[in-house]
């Protein structure tokens, strides 16, 4: 649970585009069904149903006149890549929408995939434009490129690539703001230690726009309340692969409705090939292949229940956790309406359509949702066998408790406990909420193990009265007596400060690096990626002064900051 140490780079460094091209390995396309209703050279760009098929090979649509913004040095370095590479030209081509320039054995098409949706549990097809669930998937995110780096097999994703037949009849783009956005979130959450789909690299039109709805200067309205020219923009974003439950459901309710007669062997493919993918190292693959899918459940259980427990102790919530943005690899995934809690609130939730269900403290509800589609998606499998039937009901019955033992090991960590201690727990959480406390700044500010509670004050938002000070005061006496029992108070406050980050990321100091981005003036970007590389770490004091500090009155329920819609 705590931040990880930066890799050291991978041997030989690959310089040129042509050494690039040589790790491509493209595992999903060479195994998995292509779509029978697609095109052979990728031009599909119109919104259609596809009916079977486990992707469609697909062109993403260049970006007119790109520029490059920044491109990530410490993923760079991981996958023995070097720095000079981002700025290869052919490098630049690919990732900013051109495959015209691939060659062998990396491939001039792309792929997207088709995929359900689920919200909290309950099956939808009215997001799809005919009704059915058939044109429901990626509609502006294009993966280019799969290849093996260093041993390990990453997936290249073109994030607002251009249109595919899943994008409901919209223009397939991303705009800057939301794309700046993905590419510094993905990279400071590795650097908290929280599993992530990566950034790569993030380029900008010169010229092209788009026009997307979002709020006036120091709007206060929910929904959006203007219309705004935004520059177009393309991340690349990396994982192991980016199969989600949703894809899992959608063959699962072929299967279930005999869609048609390849249906469930197209679901037996695909679950196979997420063990291949993102369960390689802990299934034995000689196994019969109904005791791998219990394994498959059992450990995405546990990966998904430890990931909502980091979410929660680094103050991240991803405001939409459906079934299509829940990743099966179990990391964290489609940086859309996501939010970092500031005031504490346990009902905090960044996105105005998400409502309680998806707000901060309900994530293990929301991803217990999650699992049970999941659980759900893969029993057609398993149909013949009832004694497997049973082993697959003990582990659903066990998420729940799975979560909870999860969730109190990291309150432990965070309070510097070796166990979790409900009671006084639960005293601070009623603390927190009525003294309006900084999430991030409160914890930090724990970990220099003070004994006067003077010291928290630095992360209160509110004045607070003298019996409420007593009461702070009576539960940091409490809390102090039991992690003196645990030796050198200064371990624990070294323990304490690699859980809880001193930089967490505050919306009102990422606005204006994209507002300036769009001037063409990239520099707060590229500070902020150093900023947000060492969360851990105390940082020069002009840091600290710019950066560790609580939110500005000013921007205290204002749209685009405080909250936003989906609109990116």
């Amino acid at each position: 649970m705590s931040g990880t140490s930066k890799k050291t780079s991978a041997a030989p460094c690959v310089k040129t585009f042509d050494e690039f091209v040589q790790l491509a390995d493209y595992s999903l396309m060479d195994t998995l069904n292509a779509d029978p209703g697609a095109t052979k050279d990728g031009h599909d760009y119109q919104a259609r149903q596809v009916y079977s098929g486990h992707f469609v090979p697909v062109k993403p649509t260049p970006l007119a006149e790109p520029e490059y913004i920044t491109h990530s040095r410490t993923f760079f370095h991981e996958l023995g890549l070097c720095d000079e590479l981002a700025f290869d030209a052919r490098f630049g081509q690919i990732f900013s929408g051109d495959l015209s320039g691939a060659h062998e054995p990396m491939r001039q098409v792309g792929w997207a995939t088709g995929y359900a949706l689920s919200i909290y549990g309950t099956e939808y097809t009215e997001q799809c434009p005919f009704g059915t669930g058939n044109g429901y998937g990626d509609g502006r995110a294009i993966s280019v490129f799969e290849g093996i780096f260093s041993g390990q097999r990453w997936e290249m994703q073109l994030k607002g690539g251009g249109p595919t037949p899943y994008c409901r009849g919209a223009d397939g783009r991303a705009v800057l703001r939301s794309s700046v956005r993905e590419f510094l979130a993905q990279e400071y959450m590795h650097a908290l230690g929280v599993p992530t789909s990566r950034s790569l690299t993030l380029y900008v039109s010169k010229s092209e726009t788009v026009t997307r709805p979002w709020y006036s200067q120091n709007s206060h309205s929910t929904n959006p309340d203007i219309m705004v020219d935004n520059p177009v923009a393309i991340a690349t974003r990396v994982a192991p692969s980016f199969l989600r439950i949703g894809q899992l459901e959608l063959f699962a309710r072929r299967a279930r409705n005999n869609a048609h007669p390849q249906a469930l062997a197209e679901l037996r493919m695909l679950v196979a090939h997420v063990i291949e993918r993102e369960y390689k190292n802990e299934i034995n693959q000689q196994l019969d292949f109904t005791d791998q899918v219990l394994e498959l459940v059992r450990l995405f259980g546990q990966r998904l229940t430890a990931l909502v427990a980091d979410w929660l102790r680094v103050g991240y919530c991803q405001g939409n956790f459906n079934s299509d943005n829940c990743a099966m690899g179990g990391f964290t995934l489609d940086y859309g309406p996501f939010g970092f809690c500031e005031v504490f609130d346990p009902e905090f939730q960044p996105w105005t359509g998400g409502g309680q269900h998806f707000s901060f403290f309900n994530q293990p509800m929301a991803a217990e949702a999650n699992y049970h589609m999941f659980w759900t998606a893969v029993r057609p499998l398993l149909a013949k066998n009832a004694a497997a039937l049973e082993q697959l009901n003990q582990v659903r019955h066990g998420f729940a408790e799975e979560m909870q033992k999860q969730i109190q090991k990291m309150w432990a960590a965070k309070l510097g406990l070796p166990e979790y201690n409900p009671e006084l727990m639960q005293k601070l959480m009623q603390l927190m909420t009525n003294s309006e406390v900084d999430y991030t700044m409160f914890f930090r500010e724990l970990s220099h193990v003070p004994e006067d509670m003077t010291a928290l004050k630095k992360s209160f938002y509110g004045q607070t009265s003298p019996a409420v000070d007593d009461q702070w005061q009576s539960w940091l006496k409490t809390w102090h007596d039991l992690v003196s029992k645990e030796g050198s108070l200064a371990e624990i406050s070294v323990r304490m400060k690699q859980v809880n980050p001193k930089y967490t990321w505050r919306e009102w100091l990422i606005v204006p690096a994209y507002e300036q981005a769009m001037q063409g003036d990239y520099t707060l970007i590229r500070e902020l990626q150093e900023v947000l590389s060492c969360p851990y770490d105390e940082q020069t004091q002009a840091v600290e002064d710019k950066y560790y500090r609580l939110k500005p009155k000013a921007f205290f329920n204002v749209a685009g900051v405080s909250y936003y819609s989906c609109s990116s």
